[in-house]
């Protein structure tokens, strides 16, 4: 059965706010998206009466995944400051993330959003892969890597965290939508030994993912929480690019064992690859290395090799910040081809020289995890 906004609507008038006026009347709602029966919106309300609209934003969830043919709801309580207003203390969203009032500094002796951070049962070990602008192929090295550290007995999850522009799906192939189990929890996908979640498997390939930060939020520990991830050595998690949202809700979420930053060899790269690298130290995150991808091509008829982006420029940097360099991937017609195709290259050619190269950075990295994965 097809849900419909109006539908959605006529379910939320019976919700009432703390005012008591409905639902859809109390002018706080964004706009609502039904997708093959996943429903997405926010409720927007100032930030002084955020504690007192958490219920309604319970009771308007309770009410969505009720209408038929829904199988999941994602909505986020989004506060904000009025001009003039003091910060509130920050208040708690859907799935149990944290939303910033302001941007100001939290009073002095409020409690660190940090001290937030709950384990997610069963997984020991999750590991952000991230870069500081996108195009760098950090997706595709998220993906190869977490196949890597299959190859070397770990088990292992991806999550495709790039609320934005997914590319888990076309990577690796999946079109089918995730299954509910008993607890209303979403079944990770299972796919050349991995279990993968993405955003990317509730909506369709071109829908315009135009959402505020909460929302976002919001979306992200649903993505970590109301999945059954089972029992993971590794959670490999592919972050969008930069030093937002997604990069801070993770990191108060859940207690990161580190970072790995993808960057490519020539500067300009490499000035974004430090900031995210700075983001992750600064929220007391591990670093476990930087990759350089691109970093040479190799003509597969003749054998030349050639610097397009220049070379080098990620191990040095590595060395001037005091970081693992992790190894060079080099810019290949195998890997795009495979990743483009749906077979990532780890797993379509796993003698070759390529997955070589990804299954030695997925040592590196296991050697790293080695003491947490034994104690979980």
């Amino acid at each position: 059965m097809s849900v419909t906004q109006q539908q959605v609507l006529e379910q939320l008038a019976g919700v009432t706010s703390p005012r008591g006026v409905a639902l859809t009347n109390a002018n706080v709602l964004s706009p609502i998206t039904v997708s093959d029966g996943k429903v997405f919106f926010s409720i927007n309300v100032d930030a002084a009466e955020a504690r007192a609209w958490e219920s309604v934003r319970a009771q308007a969830e309770s009410a969505v995944r009720a209408i038929p043919g829904v199988t999941a709801a994602m909505i986020a309580l989004t506060a904000e400051r009025k001009p003039g207003t003091a910060s509130p203390p920050p208040h708690r969203h859907a799935g149990g993330g944290v939303a910033p009032a302001s941007t100001h500094r939290p009073p002095q002796g409020a409690p660190s959003p940090m001290s937030r951070q709950a384990e997610i049962p069963g997984i020991a070990a999750i590991i952000a892969v991230a870069s500081g602008k996108g195009g760098v192929g950090k997706s595709t090295t998220a993906l190869n890597l977490a196949l890597g550290l299959r190859d070397l007995g770990l088990r292992v999850g991806l999550l495709d965290a790039d609320i934005y522009g997914p590319s888990v799906p076309r990577l690796t192939g999946i079109r089918e939508k995730p299954a509910l189990n008993d607890d209303k929890k979403m079944i990770p996908i299972t796919r050349f030994g991995l279990s993968i979640m993405s955003i990317g498997f509730l909506v369709e390939e071109d829908t315009a993912m135009i959402w505020r930060g909460p929302m976002v939020m919001s979306a992200l520990t649903q993505m970590l929480r109301d999945v059954a991830w089972g029992t993971l050595d590794v959670l490999v998690v592919d972050m969008p690019p930069g030093t937002g949202d997604a990069q801070l809700t993770l990191a108060q979420n859940v207690p990161l064992k580190g970072a790995i930053i993808i960057s490519t060899p020539q500067d300009l790269s490499l000035i974004d690859a430090r900031r995210g690298l700075a983001m992750f130290r600064k929220v007391n995150v591990p670093v476990l290395g930087i990759v350089e991808n691109m970093s040479y091509f190799q003509c597969p008829h003749c054998g030349t090799r050639s610097d397009i982006f220049g070379h080098g420029g990620a191990r040095h940097e590595a060395e001037r910040l005091g970081v693992p360099f992790l190894g060079e991937i080099p810019l290949h017609m195998a890997i795009r081809t495979t990743s483009d195709s749906g077979n990532p290259v780890v797993d379509s050619e796993p003698d070759g020289p390529h997955a070589a190269i990804y299954r030695a950075i997925g040592a590196k990295v296991r050697d790293q995890l080695r003491g947490v994965i034994a104690a979980a």
